[in-house]
């Protein structure tokens, strides 16, 4: 028997009609509506979030709720239309065997069209269920499907993805470098960025991963903590969580990305003052400078700049190290980032 509409959760319910959702759908500022009703706010010139009056981007996308959906049509079947479901969304969760994820990865990785079939038909919580627990076809699956879209990498975000594949992250073996990949792929949609740094699990899982991980599984970490470090907010959190030591030894080993990651990071206070703190990252910046490619050299020479004007004894370790030098040789560079940075280093270094 049906529920009450009185009884309803309040997530059921459309925040402007105060009705039981029916095609529930997403805005960018991350609140769920009924189509219709958010349809009828956007048409009469609204331009902000009813939720939070923030302002919206122009015709923001409505990114179906794939996940509340089907919890509405689970214990009310006819609160949902059946023109408006897709196929498979109110039947039981997908086969759950290893062969049936190996035949959803295939289908994930055959095009466009296999992976809208697999979005439609449900089968995302097996996968999810089977990535968290490192199955590494299941979290290959989940990086193919990614790259749907940001519609799909938001409702999969929506569907509980994070969840998952933070699971993964946190095993370790085979599935966490593709779990960490995921990640990355979801992180670009900006709203994800702030949804994926919130979860407590999540930093701190892809931190872990570069300390402990392989080095494959080490790489994908860092490319995905640099997706998410775009973000301020998260900044703070990779650094709390214990990454930029590990970053530094990365970039001693002659990661690129993980220089990148410390050129985010250096950028927050708080973060320098820990950045500073840490053996031999004065060396490893200095070769980096010295030896690295285009793009690890200018975040080098930034760093080295931010963290030697919070210490007269950084600079000095550095300029016994030849940074001056350095600087002299770059400042003629044809790429006027790294020319630019390293007079602003030299400048630093003259007042230590």
């Amino acid at each position: 028997m049906a529920m009450e509409q009185a009884s309803w959760p309040d997530d059921f319910l459309c925040p402007i009609s105060l009705e039981l959702m029916t095609d529930p759908v997403i805005l960018p500022s991350g609140h769920t509506f009924d189509r219709r009703s958010i349809q009828r706010w956007l048409d009469g010139g609204h331009l902000t979030c009813p939720v939070t009056n923030l302002p919206l981007p122009p015709s923001p996308p409505l990114i179906p709720n794939h996940a509340l959906r089907r919890l509405i049509a689970a214990v009310s079947p006819a609160a949902v239309s059946s023109e408006k479901l897709r196929p498979g969304e109110c039947q039981g969760p997908a086969p759950t065997s290893p062969s049936s994820v190996l035949g959803l990865l295939r289908l994930a990785k055959s095009g466009a069209a296999g992976r809208r079939e697999v979005l439609e038909s449900g089968a995302v919580s097996a996968l999810l269920q089977h990535a968290a627990a490192g199955d590494e076809a299941a979290a290959k699956a989940l990086v193919y499907l990614s790259l749907d879209g940001d519609d799909a990498r938001v409702g999969l975000v929506a569907d509980g993805a994070v969840d998952a594949l933070c699971a993964a992250v946190s095993g370790g073996g085979a599935a966490a470098a593709h779990a960490a990949t995921a990640l990355t792929s979801l992180a670009t949609v900006g709203v994800n960025k702030c949804t994926i740094g919130a979860y407590p699990s999540a930093i701190p899982a892809l931190a872990r991963l570069l300390r402990r991980g392989g080095a494959r599984e080490r790489r994908e970490a860092a490319t995905t903590l640099y997706e998410l470090c775009k973000l301020p907010e998260n900044r703070r959190r990779a650094v709390r969580a214990g990454a930029a030591p590990a970053l530094v030894q990365l970039a001693a080993a002659g990661s690129a990305r993980a220089v990148e990651v410390l050129g985010l990071l250096a950028k927050n206070r708080e973060a320098r003052h820990d950045l500073s703190r840490i053996p031999d990252i004065v060396p490893v910046l200095c070769s980096v400078a010295g030896s690295g490619n285009a793009r690890a050299i200018d975040q080098a020479l930034l760093v080295l700049n931010w963290i030697c004007s919070e210490s007269d004894e950084l600079a000095m370790e550095a300029v016994k190290l030849g940074a001056f030098q350095l600087c002299e040789a770059l400042v003629n560079d044809d790429n006027c980032k790294i020319a630019k940075n390293a007079v602003e280093l030299v400048r630093t270094l003259e007042k230590a």
